[in-house]
């Protein structure tokens, strides 16, 4: 078993948050499950959380985090500090999912998407990173773009992966900002998985229902052939617990020999090729403009 780590889940009341902040639980961790409504909608959750840790005698705990308000943030980081004296691994994982025509979404739909994959983890970073900084010490994992985005990109999901894509530059480039402070990063970029998660249940739909039934004359029942299309793909033994055990395993590597990116697609989009090749030019790049040290942790 590798050293016990002090982490942070965003998004854990559900999907890949709460398997993550599970198997992490079960690997050693103490794990600090962020979610929102923990007194309201998610207080099974929380009894859920607790009556396993307590059954498997493992640190898992619940902690009220609404990532779309700074003051909840603060105030759930301000909490694991209080309590652990530090925080080792953050993990980004909140995430919403649309699917319908991009041009039947508001702008207010689209700015709400950012507001939860985007800006909720920038508000997170800016509540954990301070003491990480403080440290020398800290990995920050992101749940990044989902596969499609940068490969099959099916339609239907602009607005999602936009917000996605958004999400993976950010990470890049907090990457190397942070490498001279002593943090790492890796990237998890998880697959179309259909079945073991809500994600596609519970995705969000467009508000102009005009518009939808317009896209409806040449697209009649494209939503539905998506689902069904990237059903046919997955295979059968698809397991969505993949993405947590491999997000332990990142968690469980040593120091300075984390990767990058991890991808969990068993459908094989194409997107793994997509990002190696961009991330070796992005290193290339960097060896070119003298800044390769920014492409691992310093050691401090």
């Amino acid at each position: 078993m590798s050293e016990s780590q002090i982490v942070v889940v965003t998004g854990a009341s559900s999907g890949f948050g709460w398997m993550s902040a599970h198997r992490l639980a079960d690997a050693g961790h103490t794990v600090y499950a962020g979610m929102r409504a923990t007194a309201g909608r998610n207080a099974d959750k929380v009894t859920q959380i607790q009556q396993y840790s307590k059954d498997n005698d493992v640190n898992l705990r619940a902690v009220e985090m609404d990532v779309a308000d700074q003051a909840s943030v603060d105030a759930a980081v301000a909490r694991v500090i209080e309590e652990e004296g530090r925080i080792d691994v953050l993990f980004h994982n909140v995430g919403h999912m649309v699917l319908g025509p991009s041009e039947a979404f508001t702008p207010e739909q689209l700015a709400e998407l950012y507001e939860s994959n985007v800006l909720g983890s920038q508000r997170v970073n800016r509540a954990v990173l301070p003491h990480m900084r403080a440290a020398h010490h800290g990995l920050v994992v992101w749940n990044s773009s989902s596969s499609s985005a940068r490969a099959g990109t099916p339609p239907y999901l602009g607005p999602y992966f936009a917000a996605k894509a958004a999400m993976d530059s950010l990470a890049l480039s907090y990457a190397v900002e942070l490498a001279r402070f002593g943090i790492e990063t890796s990237l998890i970029v998880p697959g179309a998985f259909t079945g073991g998660t809500n994600h596609f249940a519970n995705s969000g739909r467009p508000a102009d229902t005009g518009v939808v039934e317009a896209y409806e004359e040449f697209y009649s029942g494209l939503t539905a052939q998506i689902t069904a299309k990237l059903n046919e793909l997955e295979p059968a033994d698809a397991d969505p617990s993949e993405v947590a055990r491999a997000v332990v395993r990142v968690v469980d590597t040593p120091y300075g020999k984390r990767p990058l990116r991890t991808h969990i697609d068993p459908s094989q989009d194409g997107a793994e090729v997509v990002n190696g090749v961009a991330d070796r030019l992005r290193s290339d790049f960097y060896e070119r403009i003298g800044l390769a040290d920014l492409l691992r942790p310093r050691t401090v």
